[in-house]
């Protein structure tokens, strides 16, 4: 006796703009486990046990799909980390480098997949460009606080070192987010920021 082929659990009807979030987070997760080129409507369709016309009444196609995707979460870490930022603040020092690695890294943790899309995901022409440009932003920020800090120190030759301390930094803040989304060494924001945070601030004491 043949049996009756199963039919897909129709999903539930949310619209368009409540369902959009739901088909870019199944995106992210396929881009951060198989890379960007794995994301496709029938992959997203499939991880949300859904049909891909439901996809298609989100978005147009997969280039869409992808875009909005880069746009939303490039846009997140960017404002995050200059928010981070602005926090990096205190009576001196050492306690605004420390304070500041301890906000950027407690947005890592909250954004583990987004972050993960960048640093470790298959390379992607489409990430590597936001992120290239997402970084010089951060940088020409990060110049901006560190411009006065080191004046008022009164640092020497400070127009033509200060690129190369603002890559410093910013070389640093990647490594310590690489540091804390690392399976190997069980950090967490506070103690990885205090400790990223007081070795920046030696570094910079004897410029």
């Amino acid at each position: 006796m043949s049996r009756a082929p199963r039919s897909r659990v129709r999903a539930a009807h949310l619209g368009p703009e409540r369902r959009r979030p739901q088909i870019l987070d199944a995106a992210l997760a396929i881009a951060v486990s198989d890379g960007v080129g794995a994301v496709t409507i029938g992959a997203v369709a499939e991880r949300l046990s859904v049909t891909r016309p439901v996809v298609y009444s989100c978005f147009e196609d997969r280039v869409e799909l992808i875009d909005e995707l880069l746009t939303r979460e490039s846009d997140t870490l960017l404002q995050n980390t200059l928010a981070a930022l602005r926090e990096a603040r205190g009576g001196d020092l050492e306690t605004a480098f420390v304070h500041g690695y301890q906000a950027l890294l407690r947005v890592v943790a909250e954004h583990s997949d987004s972050w993960r899309l960048l640093f470790f995901a298959q390379p992607d022409p489409a990430v590597s460009d936001r992120f290239t440009k997402a970084r010089a932003v951060v940088a020409d920020h990060a110049a901006a606080q560190l411009r006065p800090v080191l004046a008022l120190r009164e640092t020497r030759d400070l127009e033509r070192k200060l690129p190369v301390l603002v890559e410093l930094f910013i070389s640093s803040c990647e490594a310590s987010l690489r540091s804390l989304l690392s399976t190997s060494g069980n950090w967490q924001p506070e103690e990885l920021g205090e400790l990223y945070g007081r070795a920046m601030w030696r570094a910079f004491s004897d410029v």
